[in-house]
């Protein structure tokens, strides 16, 4: 519903944008401008989905593996200490403790299609303990937060997308999109821990939060002793060699389960493929929309204005023309893939906004999206701070992503 009003949006802010400069500046070029955007935006749709379907073939086949080898079941073994502390109300023989787990594990994989219904499942479990069926419980809370923060291992339609528009190494942004997300995910995790009484200095909640923080602290400041070039490089190389490596991973713990690599790689190669096929109409769609937005000059006339403003505070703007990109992301997951395309497109995928754009898209999650389906699911009506959260878990994630970018490509 939320993706509908924003497409609907688009054009009708594009015609009114489009009108007031016909009739005001005397734009003759401005309305046949438009209609060539439609045209130029659902040929790019098509070529993306296209070249789409061959690297998701290739990527969700190695997912498929990693996932029937066992990955999803280690990392829950890794966390599972950390999160029957962050869930205190659920029992530790309850089912819904396992379908946390598995959830957050799929979703820091980027197994969207495993993380989805394993949410489902575990917002149904976490209901049959709440003392009240309309309000959601702390439990519901903490695992909607975290999940909108939107830590993920391996984000791979990112880096997908950045392949297919030209990057000269699309998995470039890996490790500040990390940082970025681990920041969105660290803030909502506090957040929520503020708002519930969790005892955040407890010995596991502080060693799992210690360590993690320390890693994080240890990678940047290595990073902060690097000239620009020398960052760029061994970040470039890092980021290639932990995908790979867990590539390899993936492929091991295939041969110790004793499963048939190649036709589980097929098996999964088939989902990618049809996913690919299936999302053509609505990337079209969506990117006809930002395309229009963009031909009408309502899109110049966005970024500048906020431009002009975080310029009158005596900030640098070069950030602001990727911020379409952070904007949407809470609101649509398609919206925000549209803009960040979009953006590579004009700026191109290795300028400082499109490497940008690419780790906002990364840093949080669609906040309202994942609140209404899983919120939904489960009846719920009252939310309380679930939103408020959520969205202090954004604005984390938009600041960390500006600051990584800066530290990183500008």
């Amino acid at each position: 519903m939320v993706l509908n009003y924003i497409w609907l949006a688009f054009f009708l802010i594009a015609f009114t944008v489009a009108l007031a400069k016909l009739i005001f500046l005397g734009d003759m070029e401005v309305f046949p401008a438009i209609v060539n955007s439609t045209f130029d935006m659902s040929r790019t749709g098509f070529e993306i989905s296209l070249y789409l379907t061959g690297v998701m073939s290739l990527w969700l086949g190695l997912m498929k593996i990693g996932e029937e080898g066992g990955m999803v079941r280690i990392l829950s073994r890794l966390i599972g200490p950390f999160f029957s502390r962050l869930f205190p109300e659920i029992p530790k023989s309850h089912p819904a403790s396992g379908s946390i787990i598995m959830n957050f594990s799929a979703n820091m994989l980027g197994l969207d299609n495993a993380a989805t219904p394993l949410g489902l499942k575990a917002m149904k479990e976490m209901q049959s303990v709440n003392p009240d069926p309309e309000t959601a419980s702390n439990a519901q809370i903490m695992f909607l937060v975290l999940n909108t923060s939107g830590l993920t291992i391996i984000p791979i339609s990112i880096m997908l997308d950045r392949s297919i528009l030209g990057a000269a190494n699309p998995t470039d942004v890996f490790i500040p999109l990390l940082l970025a997300t681990f920041c969105s995910s660290l803030v909502g995790l506090v957040t929520v821990a503020i708002y519930q009484g969790i005892n955040l200095f407890d010995k596991v909640i502080m060693a799992y939060l210690g360590g993690f923080t320390a890693f994080i602290a240890g990678i940047v400041y290595y990073f902060s002793t690097l000239s620009q070039q020398e960052l760029q490089n061994v970040s470039s190389v890092a980021s290639t060699l932990i995908i790979f490596s867990l590539i390899i991973s993936f492929l091991l713990l295939g041969m110790r389960k004793k499963i048939n690599l190649y036709e589980t790689f097929v098996e999964g190669a088939k989902e990618g493929f049809q996913i690919a096929v299936k999302i053509i109409p609505f990337l079209i769609a969506i990117l006809v929309g930002i395309g229009v937005f963009r031909a009408s000059g309502a899109m110049d006339y966005l970024v500048g204005g906020i431009g002009f403003l975080i310029g009158a505070m005596g900030i640098d703007t070069d950030f602001v023309e990727a911020l379409p990109t952070a904007i949407m992301k809470p609101l649509s997951g398609g919206a925000a893939k549209g803009m960040m395309i979009e953006t590579m497109k004009t700026y191109g995928a290795d300028s400082f906004t499109g490497r940008l754009s690419s780790i906002f898209r990364g840093a949080t999650e669609t906040t309202f999206y994942i609140l209404a389906v899983y919120f939904g699911s489960v009846n719920i009506k009252k939310t309380r701070y679930a939103v408020t959260a959520g969205l202090i878990a954004d604005v984390a994630g938009i600041i960390a992503a500006i600051a990584f970018g800066y530290m990183f490509f500008h």
